[in-house]
């Protein structure tokens, strides 16, 4: 890569003109002679675009996702700049590494194989991963066949990628009569894990414990409660209730359990990434493994997307544009996202992990200090709760947020079809409120306008959506990566603060005055 052309062409970007969004829209309409912009209709055409999901053979029928870009500031200049800053980070070789299995984490020395789970990779790999998913099949079945006896509950332990996936491919999808009530527990604090006894039957309930390494404090150490709850429950055989999910699968043996009942996964595979893998398993136990299925070929729909389609086409690659535009152009320290359906009530957490987890980084990836902002703040919410809360700071405040609004065309309830009326224009008037603007006489009540969002409006949020939506976001957030020259495949950040909790529990380190003080108010100096 060509770090010095990447350089210029940041200066390039930071020097084009910077109409307003109106003005775009406006020059659209004009659309007059010599005019650099298409007309508005040419112009939604040009930002928006859909990826059908009956292109995969398991979802012939199957609906699709339009994506459409067109109120952000994305013109002709800024693809332009943005294409060639694609070529000059190689951006096309670093796709194919990714899906080739090569290295693409060089700090941990790895491949990121996760889309070999969704049958896209490196044959060998594909194959070893349709294999682990069989495993799971194979296993989910004969749970749901009687084969561990009558099992009605299911608490999923886990933390961070073991944890936000299954909460949100659960919630998402078995809000309709679930063949297995599933609890996921991620906290180590014991009302979370409380809440979840309340609410099973420990005569009908199985564990299953996530953990790539399986030696996770805050899962392991809920994981000791959950089978000391069994057994204080009167269950005769708890560790025959335990179901473990990890990469390390002799560590689960020798912690306990039956190797008939550890799922597997590859090394390879991160855990924010993990979703598709035997991670998994409480989304199939909720809702079988068909719809789980279902989900791994949306998801292999949006990876053949971004692996055959080039330059602004490619709707992955054009979002991330905009959130580098945003980002390191226009100085955006945040970015929000609002899904308009109850069923993705949890997509913002999700996306918290997987951006800020993956591109919160302060060096390149050849370890080089960093010549720009890297990932925004992702945040955000479900609509209409939001307008009531946060939306007042996106119209009027003084920061520029841009807004990602996530919509289904298709209601998930059976009320009055007034409800998803309601929800679905309230959806449309914001981004176009936040476009728009308006002035008057009275300050209080002026909205300053020109404020961009975008607009992921699916066909109905079903298996193959919500795959389909986690895959985009996760290539979304590869291609950000890779025109920013870091490595989002790796998170030591995250390991500092566990190694000093580490070190208070072994009482063997001093702190400075302020955690010390605490640590005698708290007993645990």
């Amino acid at each position: 890569m060509s770090t010095a052309a990447a350089a210029d062409i940041w200066d390039r970007l930071k020097a084009l003109p910077q109409p307003t969004l109106l003005e775009l829209f406006s020059t659209a309409r004009d659309g007059g002679e010599g005019a650099d912009e298409p007309g508005a209709a040419d112009r939604v055409a040009m930002l928006s675009g859909r990826i059908e999901l009956g292109s995969e053979p398991e979802l012939q029928g199957a609906g699709g996702i339009l994506f459409d870009w067109s109120k952000t500031h994305l013109d002709r200049a800024v693809l332009d700049a943005f294409e060639d800053l694609a070529q000059a980070m190689e951006f096309p070789a670093m796709r194919d590494k990714l899906f080739a299995g090569e290295i693409v984490n060089a700090t941990e020395n790895r491949a990121a194989d996760h889309a070999t789970l969704r049958g896209v990779g490196d044959p060998a790999k594909v194959e070893e991963a349709a294999a682990l998913i069989d495993r799971m099949e194979i296993l989910v079945e004969a749970i749901h066949g009687g084969a561990l006896g009558e099992i009605r509950h299911l608490i999923h332990i886990g933390i961070g990628g073991s944890a936000l996936g299954p909460a949100l491919g659960v919630d998402a999808l078995a809000r309709d009569l679930p063949l297995c009530d599933v609890h996921v527990v991620s906290n180590i604090d014991g009302l979370a894990l409380e809440a979840a006894f309340a609410r099973c039957d420990p005569a009908t309930t199985l564990i299953a414990v996530a953990s790539k390494t399986f030696t996770t404090i805050e899962t392991m150490t809920n994981a000791e409660s959950a089978l000391r709850w069994l057994r204080e429950s009167g269950v005769a055989d708890p560790g025959g209730r335990v179901i473990a999910l990890t990469a390390a699968p002799q560590k689960a043996v020798e912690w306990g359990v039956d190797e008939t009942r550890i799922l597997p996964f590859q090394e390879s595979v991160g855990g924010r990434y993990s979703i598709w893998s035997s991670i998994g398993f409480p989304i199939a136990m909720a809702v079988g493994m068909a719809e789980f299925r279902a989900m791994l070929a949306g998801a292999a729909a949006v990876d053949a997307h971004f692996r055959e389609t080039e330059g602004r086409a490619n709707l992955v690659l054009r979002a991330a544009f905009a959130d580098l535009y945003y980002a390191r152009v226009r100085a955006c320290q945040t970015r929000g996202v609002f899904a308009y359906d109850e069923r993705l009530t949890l997509f913002p957490d999700y996306l918290q992990q997987l951006e800020m987890e993956s591109n919160g980084k302060r060096v390149t990836a050849d370890m080089q200090p960093i010549d720009g902002p890297t990932a925004p703040i992702t945040w955000g919410g479900v609509g209409t709760d939001a307008q009531h809360a946060v939306f007042q700071l996106l119209h009027q405040g003084t920061h520029l947020v841009p807004v990602d609004f996530i919509a289904s065309i298709a209601p998930g309830d059976d009320l009055d079809p007034a409800h998803h009326r309601i929800l679905l224009m309230n959806c449309f008037a914001q981004g176009a409120a936040l476009m728009a603007g308006k002035t008057g006489e009275d300050p209080a009540r002026n909205y300053p306008g020109d404020r961009p969002s975008a607009t992921i409006l699916a066909d109905d949020i079903d298996a193959a959506t919500l795959g389909a939506l986690i895959a985009f976001h996760e290539h979304r957030t590869f291609a950000n990566a890779v025109l920013m020259g870091i490595n989002p495949f790796d998170q030591f950040g995250v390991e500092l603060g566990k190694q000093m909790a580490n070190a208070i529990d072994k009482g063997d380190a001093a702190f400075d005055a302020s955690t010390t003080a605490l640590l005698e108010v708290a007993g645990l100096g």
